[in-house]
């Protein structure tokens, strides 16, 4: 139904303009009552073989939501009801920002692709907070933290801490986003020295609360192999908690889209199926080269139960989708956690 009906409509409109669309449809229809029962009928599945332990947290799926999708965590009760095991929200910056000029984010039809460059746009820890607080429980929350636009290089890491200290009560497992390519200073963000300064002050001031939570680094899914020894190194020298695998690409290669179309588009992160082959790679780089010393949240270009297994096979432990779900429906959650429930019973 949403492949044959409802994603020609939507993807016949601005593309941002569709994603509030479709959180304002979401939320309205949820609250409809026996809305949420029949959703979580359709899409939600359940078995022992899903359930995964990773860093101290128990999923009950491992396909999960990907940043990016619920910025401001409005809808992730009414997101859970399509079969997430977990759902990331962010980037969160300490105060709110509009991000880039409009427009910003664009359809690859024909790739299976988006590019965006929001530029982190976002209400603000103290938004995210009273939303956060409105969580039933149930769900496994991600906390996806960045610094703001305005912020000195010098201060890059006070914006972190910010963000890391304020939402501790409220997610699960925390993410450093220090490789979106829509926002400035990225070479810093980058640089390993600036890392293991971060990574060692945020881990610091874990240290002060009761309860440590996990922390993890998203990387780029265009770091070489030297870049990628150095991200082993780092997890192995900061104790780190793992690695997301992968975010947007700035590599054009190989679209079926044309040049001109590109270059009118002009910068942004790339995913999707484009990047689904590059995502894999630094997955399987990953896992192999450490000795699958940490775990692995495999991202970038999962349209299918296939790609998930692919991704599975390469190294991943857990999955997220965003992407995928934009272009398949949440029926691609469905799909994948059958098809590892038959893996598993294959076994």
């Amino acid at each position: 139904m949403y492949k044959l009906l409802l994603r020609p409509i939507l993807f016949y409109f601005d593309p941002e303009k569709v994603h509030h669309f479709t959180f304002s449809l979401i939320r309205n229809i949820s609250k409809i009552p026996g809305f949420t029962a029949l959703f979580r009928s359709l899409y939600v599945v359940k078995d022992p073989s899903l359930e995964r332990d990773f860093f101290g947290i128990k999923f009950a799926n491992p396909v999960g939501l990907a940043a990016g999708f619920d910025k401001n965590a409005v809808l992730y009760n009414e997101l859970a009801n399509f079969g997430f095991g977990f759902i990331e929200i962010g980037t969160v910056t300490p105060k709110g920002q509009v991000g880039n000029p409009k427009k910003r984010l664009f359809r690859l039809k024909d790739d299976k692709g988006i590019i965006n460059r929001m530029g982190f746009n976002n209400d603000g820890l103290e938004a995210a907070i009273s939303q956060l607080k409105k969580n039933k429980g149930k769900l496994i929350i991600g906390g996806n933290i960045g610094k703001n636009t305005d912020t000195k290089p010098e201060d890059y890491t006070r914006d972190y801490l910010q963000c890391f200290n304020s939402l501790h009560p409220y997610v699960d497992y925390f993410v450093l986003n220090v490789s979106c390519p829509n926002v400035g200073s990225h070479a810093k963000l980058n640089d390993k020295d600036y890392l293991l300064e971060l990574i060692n002050a945020v881990q610091k001031d874990n240290g002060n609360f009761g309860e440590q939570k996990p922390i993890l680094l998203k990387i780029a899914p265009d770091l070489n192999d030297q870049q990628l020894d150095e991200i082993i190194e780092i997890i192995a020298e900061t104790k780190l908690d793992g690695v997301i695998a992968s975010n947007t690409s700035t590599d054009r290669t190989g679209l079926k889209v044309s040049n001109e179309r590109l270059a009118e588009i002009g910068n942004g992160g790339l995913s999707g199926q484009p990047i689904k082959a590059k995502s894999t790679r630094v997955i399987k780089y990953l896992a192999e080269k450490s000795n699958k010393s940490f775990p692995i949240i495999g991202v970038g270009g999962i349209h299918s139960s296939e790609d998930a297994l692919e991704k599975i096979e390469a190294g991943a432990d857990l999955l997220q989708v965003y992407t995928g779900f934009i272009y398949e429906g949440p029926k691609l959650i469905k799909n994948i956690n059958r098809a590892l429930i038959k893996k598993a019973n294959s076994l």
